[in-house]
This record gives C-alpha cells, sequence and structure tokens, in this order.
C-alpha cells in the first residue's frame, strides 16, 4: 500500500480539470495505467480519489456485507453513489464530473490533500474552514484516535 504525502493547491478550469503539481504526479506515476475511481466523502463535502487497487481492495470488503440487511444495502447504496471510474491525462490532468463538483461545491481554487492511500480534493476554502474546525480539539483527538496504541502494535 502507497501512502501518499503532501497537500496541493490547483486551479480547477471551466469545464472541471485540475492540473495535478509534478511532486503528486511523481506519487501517482506507478498507477496511471490502472486509473482511478472518484467519489463523494463520506464525512465531507470533498471528493476522494481513490488509486484503483485501493477501490478494488475496498469493494471486497463491501462485497462481503449481506445484501439482505436493510442497513447494509443502504450503506452500499450512499458508499456508491456517484462514483466514477477517470483517467489522469497525458498532461497531467483530471476531468472532475459536474455532479462531483457540485457536490464537493468546487470553484476555481482547490486543495489536493493526501489521505493516507488516498486523495480528497476540497473546494479551497471548505478545506479552510474543515482544517480550523478540527484544531480546536485535535490534541484531544489525537489522544483519543492514537492515544491507546502501543509502538508493538504497529505493523
Amino acid at each position: 500500500m502507497q501512502h501518499f504525502i503532501g497537500t496541493y493547491e490547483c486551479k480547477a478550469d471551466e469545464k472541471g480539470r485540475i492540473m495535478l503539481p509534478i511532486s503528486l504526479k511523481k506519487q501517482l506515476s506507478d498507477k496511471l495505467r490502472s486509473g482511478f475511481v472518484i467519489k463523494r466523502a463520506v464525512f465531507s463535502s470533498c471528493l476522494e480519489l481513490y488509486p484503483i487497487k485501493e477501490w478494488d481492495d475496498l469493494m471486497v470488503r463491501i462485497n462481503n456485507l449481506n445484501r439482505f440487511n436493510k442497513k447494509n444495502t443502504d450503506f452500499i447504496r450512499r458508499f456508491t453513489a456517484g462514483v466514477r471510474q477517470i483517467d489522469i491525462d497525458t498532461s497531467g490532468r483530471i476531468l472532475i464530473p459536474k455532479d462531483l463538483i457540485s457536490h464537493a461545491k468546487i470553484s476555481k481554487n482547490i486543495v489536493v490533500s493526501s489521505a493516507v492511500n488516498i486523495l480528497e480534493i476540497w473546494d479551497k476554502e471548505s478545506y479552510e474552514n474543515a482544517i480550523d474546525d478540527a484544531k480546536v480539539d485535535f490534541g484531544n483527538l489525537a489522544e483519543e484516535v492514537m492515544g491507546d496504541k502501543n509502538d508493538e502494535d504497529v505493523s
């Protein structure tokens, strides 16, 4: 599993194309042939960009859900709403579908941010607001999420 690094400010053109920075394209270079999946984020008004391998691994987990359980079926439907397979063109651009641009309220100024093994695509103002909101209790959140981990548990 590859872990992406960095937060990048980019511009979207009137057609919804984003030119990825060279340093990010280098991190994605071995995944260009396979393609990517873009979708709505679950907890935020941003988009998530999955390398196809990461998406396939996630789909294996989701496919194991019992579809005779209504909550599972509702989850699958909502999780996969608006999902698209996309490519990065030879110029290093991605084209974001209009419905996803609308969902994430993406304007001209955007942020592409690493989220471990996927990338998040945000409208810049929404990203700054989300970061500011998270700053308030980040110490407590970090302790709650990571504080119980023992060094031996980390692989």
